[in-house]
């Protein structure tokens, strides 16, 4: 049996997030929505996009390519899909699916060509009347990956109309209900305005979801309270860190009931010792801790807990970190391949921003963009020059210089590492 989705639904226009398309005046930041989603357990993220014009589908689709880059939930792209062309810009900007409209005239051959084009994984299409299903049953069979249900009346004449699996519209929190509906073996999921509403603590549906029978993508541990060998107090340290940049955050304690309550709700929840409570981190400072992993080490004594931070404080100096009081520092030489793109590209920020006299980084934003792509190109057929060579140090040495170079042009046009890395990793 499959894990049932529950699916955010977020509505773009003009390059910001609505959680209710006829409230056009009560706008969020896109990626900020994003990111709440990824981090309290939503499976998916239906991106519908409302531009009425093509300058405003263009500044949606970045928006929505933007969210790819930053979160790690799937997400599947909508709204204003008239051509395989459309279709592709979405699957392009990291959309793992597309939904088409089983309203419009031109789905049915969208459909078989975007199918054909891109595979049946990719194609979904959103049905709110059981005319499109009646009509198109054999293609919907051949074509469609999912359908969504966008009016829960449908749902009764369902079960006997088709093959392919969908997402149902339910927009009423009663989990009697829910349980009912996510029974269903052709339901993968649900969507609807409950689940997009920020107060909506998802973990927790899951949870009792999961009590009721129903299996949930959430927290399923490996390993239970009584694998762990806790101390004579009754306590685990658990290291936290980053999930992302792997920086180490802090320190603390956990019992067998902050074990079971983080598993539950996932967010960090350790035992004070100091107040002999528990305390979910960041409810009073919102510098909530959203599990990503929670692992022993070898002797099953301590837990190493990667976490996403909220708001990038987990001291409660209002520091990243907790640990920030040196004692001693060796110099060593920085291995770590990005760590060195990032400190290199940081002093070519440093010499646009504060020009040095002298300076060749200087000397090549001064000319500009043309001397600097001239300067790209030219590495870059050295590089090919070198390649021909037995001896690989000659191409370690033309790939530092193309690099280098590379970075003076990322600089000029304001692109980062980082940006470089979030492309790369979406691929």
């Amino acid at each position: 049996m499959e894990h049932k989705n529950i699916v955010a639904s977020m509505y773009i226009k003009d390059g910001m997030a609505l959680l209710d398309p006829n409230k056009p005046d009560e706008k969020m930041d896109a990626l900020e929505l994003a990111h709440m989603y990824d981090d309290t357990g939503i499976d998916k993220i239906i991106c519908f996009d409302l531009s009425d014009e093509d300058e405003e589908h263009e500044k949606n689709i970045l928006t929505i390519r933007e969210i790819n880059r930053n979160i790690d939930i799937k997400t599947c792209g909508g709204g204003n899909i008239h051509r395989l062309e459309d279709v592709k810009k979405l699957l392009y900007a990291g959309c793992i699916e597309v939904v088409l409209n089983g309203s419009k005239p031109y789905t049915v051959d969208l459909m078989e060509d975007a199918a054909h084009r891109f595979g049946q994984e990719k194609i979904l299409v959103s049905i709110t009347t059981m005319d499109f299903l009646f009509k198109n049953g054999d293609m919907i069979n051949q074509c469609v990956h999912e359908l969504l249900i966008m009016n829960h009346d449908l749902l009764g004449g369902l079960e006997n109309m088709t093959e392919v699996p969908y997402i149902l519209e339910q927009n009423t929190a009663n989990i009697d209900e829910i349980v009912s509906v996510l029974s269903s073996e052709k339901i993968r999921g649900i969507y609807g305005s409950f689940i997009n509403t920020p107060n909506t603590d998802i973990m927790n549906l899951k949870a009792v979801l999961s009590d009721r029978g129903i299996k949930m993508d959430n927290f399923e541990p490996k390993l239970k309270w009584s694998d762990l060998n806790p101390g004579p107090d009754g306590l685990v340290p658990c290291i936290v860190q980053d999930y992302q940049t792997h920086e180490v955050l802090m320190l603390a304690y956990m019992n067998e009931e902050s074990f079971h309550r983080t598993m539950r709700i996932g967010k960090m929840t350790y035992y004070s010792r100091s107040r002999n409570e528990l305390w979910t981190k960041g409810l009073t400072s919102g510098h909530i801790q959203y599990v990503k992993s929670l692992t022993a080490d070898c002797d099953y004594d301590t837990l190493l807990a990667k976490v996403s931070q909220v708001g990038g404080i987990a001291c409660h100096t209002g520091a990243p970190s907790c640990f920030f009081n040196e004692i001693v520092k060796k110099e060593y030489v920085e291995r770590n391949p990005l760590k060195i793109f990032e400190d290199v590209y940081d002093v070519i920020q440093d010499r646009k921003i504060h020009p040095k006299e002298g300076s060749y980084t200087n000397y090549l934003f001064d000319k500009g963009i043309d001397k600097i792509l001239k300067k790209v190109g030219e590495e870059a057929t050295e590089i090919i020059i070198a390649a021909k060579n037995p001896n690989p140090e000659e191409s370690v040495y033309e790939i530092s210089d193309f690099l280098y170079h590379l970075m003076v042009l990322m600089a000029e046009r304001d692109i980062s590492w980082e940006d470089v890395v979030r492309e790369l990793a979406q691929r």
